[in-house]
């Protein structure tokens, strides 16, 4: 499948416009997300086997997840785990719905297998998101591995009042998902990487953390009477998505916005590539006090590789976040700087040029406990969680461990 992938199919696709060939894909497996024999026929090809592990108090079937920016409106959630994926990570979500930024804002550097994107958190906001999770749900297509969200701060949302942003979103989406992700590194929202700032950020988690103390109660609204609007538009612009595409059954589905209050669920933070060492030791200096549950390592970078050819280097010229394989030594780096600074004692989801078993093998012996794929599934297909997973296994076998956790950080140490 990979290679009918890469050398028939993928041609075929790279000659369409990336965003609009993504929305296509997306549409398509949003639908086999809705027909369970469709998934089970997918799952029967692409499901992987076990390389079971436990994180952060979840436990998760194998360590290979999708990264957040794939599924930003949960609309193919089901069919995640049916492509052999052993967790999911929705989003970005905001509390006010957006559009993003203009087109076009995704970009393929072909060559070096790379992408660049500035799509500026494009998402129907936080509640619309907790309807169609609720859906999902209430359909029994739920899938039988860890669920998280990416979080991230609304565009016309001012940096003073980005806490309860996050907050707002967080206590809408609390009840459904198993883990959520603090984003303050994306490059395509204005002045978003400033909250990577420890003060910034400690008064988020502060924030995140009161949303799921014992005392605070789930509601729907957001706290203060002055974020009442609900949509980002510049001028002439209109948002418009249907969250769910899915007809629910005559059983009214329980209320997204009016659950329970949950137990607590573990934060972890999502760190830029292009942080300085001594920064990402300050971040790190909130992870005990405001109780972070692990790092993600990385997002995309603003940086750019050298490019010999003309056509590349206009390409690396457009704005936004790099991800793929130039990013992956530099990915690397940042993981085995934070394993070592906490001695393994936090976990770490690894991200970046994760195109094979060899690239993930990478990760996790440098420190990460799981780790996440997107631009590698671009550009190697729907195959690839399972094969890193086999990948993964006859490396464990050659090394004479018998589980994925006497791995972690072994070249870091």
């Amino acid at each position: 499948m990979s290679w009918f992938y890469r050398c028939l199919l993928r041609p075929v696709l790279f000659t369409q416009n990336a965003e609009e060939i993504h929305n296509r894909t997306m549409a398509a497996l949003g639908w086999a997300s809705r027909h369970e024999l469709v998934a089970g026929a997918l799952e029967s090809f692409f499901g992987g086997p076990e390389l079971p592990i436990e994180v952060f108090g979840l436990r998760f079937p194998h360590p290979v997840g999708l990264a957040a920016g794939m599924d930003k409106y949960a609309e193919a959630l089901p069919i995640w785990q049916a492509l052999g994926f052993g967790f999911t990570e929705l989003g970005a979500v905001t509390w006010l719905s957006q559009p993003g930024n203009p087109p076009p804002r995704v970009f393929r550097a072909i060559r070096d297998e790379a992408i660049i994107n500035r799509m500026g958190f494009n998402n129907p906001g936080a509640q619309a998101v907790a309807q169609t999770l609720a859906q999902w749900r209430a359909l029994g297509r739920w899938p039988q591995h860890p669920v998280g969200m990416n979080l991230g701060k609304s565009k016309l949302t001012p940096l003073v009042q980005a806490p309860q942003d996050y907050a707002d979103s967080l206590r809408v989406l609390l009840p459904h998902l198993d883990f959520f992700v603090v984003n303050v590194s994306s490059p395509n929202t204005p002045n978003l990487r400033q909250l990577q700032d420890k003060t910034a950020l400690d008064e988020i988690l502060a924030a995140l953390n009161e949303v799921q103390s014992p005392k605070s109660k789930v509601q729907s609204q957001p706290s203060d009477g002055q974020r009442g609007s609900s949509r980002d538009e510049t001028p002439g612009e209109t948002f418009t998505h249907d969250a769910s595409r899915i007809t629910a059954p005559h059983s009214p589905a329980p209320n997204p916005l009016l659950p329970t209050p949950p137990a607590r669920k573990p934060l972890l933070v999502k760190v830029a590539p292009d942080l300085s060492f001594d920064a990402l030791d300050e971040i790190l200096q909130l992870v005990s006090p405001r109780q972070v549950a692990g790092i993600v390592a990385t997002n995309t970078t603003i940086t750019r590789p050298q490019a010999a050819a003309q056509a590349l280097q206009q390409i690396y010229s457009e704005a936004g976040g790099l991800s793929g394989r130039p990013l992956r030594a530099r990915s690397t780096e940042v993981v085995r700087h934070l394993y070592r600074q906490t001695k393994g004692t936090l976990p770490i989801i690894g991200v970046g040029g994760i195109f094979d078993a060899a690239d993930a093998w990478e990760k996790i012996t440098a420190g990460a406990s799981l780790v996440q794929l997107y631009t590698g599934l671009v550009y190697e297909g729907p195959g690839l969680a399972k094969a890193i997973v086999t990948g993964l296994l006859e490396r464990l076998e050659q090394a004479g461990m018998t589980a994925l956790s006497e791995a972690i950080g072994i070249a870091a140490r």
